[in-house]
C-alpha cells in the first residue's frame, strides 16, 4: 500500500517514518499540481501548484493506514494554512492525498476528532491523489544521509526545540 502525505518541507515529514515497524520505503517528491515532472526550485518558489509530499509504501498487516496518519498528525501543525514552521507558501501547505474512499473517511475521522478534541479548525487538506513525481535524488532519505545539516534545518525551521 501507499500513503501520500504534505506535511511542509519534505525531508522534515519523511524522517518520522524511517525505522517504522511496516514502512517499506519513504519518497520524497511533489504532489498535487497539474504541471508534468516539476523541479524543486520550481516548487519552492510555488510555480507549479504542487506541495512537497512524501510517498509511504507500507505493509498494511504490520501499520495501518490510521497510525500512518497518527504519525503525520504527530509531526505538523494541523492549524497553519500558511505552511509550517519557517517554511510558507502553497507548496510547504499540508494535505493528505487519498487513494480510496476509506483512507478519505480514515482522515476525515482524523481531523474531526482534532477538532473535537482542540476546540479549532484544522486546515489539513483531504484531496483525491494525484500523480506523484519523485525529487531529485539530493531530497532522498536526507535526514539519514546529512545528519547534522536535517539536525540544523529541524532548529531554524522551529519545528524543534532547544
Amino acid at each position: 500500500m501507499k500513503a501520500y502525505l504534505a506535511g511542509g518541507c519534505f525531508w522534515c515529514i519523511a524522517a518520522p517514518f524511517f525505522n517504522i515497524e511496516g514502512v517499506l520505503k519513504v519518497v520524497s517528491g511533489y504532489s498535487g499540481g497539474d504541471e508534468k515532472n516539476p523541479t524543486y526550485e520550481q516548487v519552492k518558489h510555488q510555480e507549479t501548484g504542487h506541495r512537497e509530499t512524501i510517498e509511504i509504501e507500507y505493509d498494511e498487516t504490520l501499520i495501518s493506514y490510521s497510525k500512518i496518519l497518527d504519525i503525520f498528525f504527530d509531526n505538523i501543525d494541523p492549524f497553519d494554512d500558511g505552511g509550517q514552521f519557517i517554511d510558507r507558501g502553497h507548496s510547504y501547505t499540508t494535505a493528505i492525498y487519498y487513494n480510496t474512499t476509506n483512507e478519505r473517511d480514515i482522515a476525515s475521522a482524523k481531523i474531526n476528532d482534532i477538532e473535537k478534541t482542540t476546540g479549532r479548525v484544522v486546515v489539513v487538506s483531504i484531496e483525491p491523489s494525484k500523480a506523484f513525481y519523485m525529487a531529485e535524488e539530493y531530497h532522498q532519505e536526507f535526514s539519514i544521509k546529512h545528519k547534522d545539516l536535517f539536525e540544523q534545518e529541524l532548529v531554524e525551521s522551529g519545528r524543534k526545540k532547544l
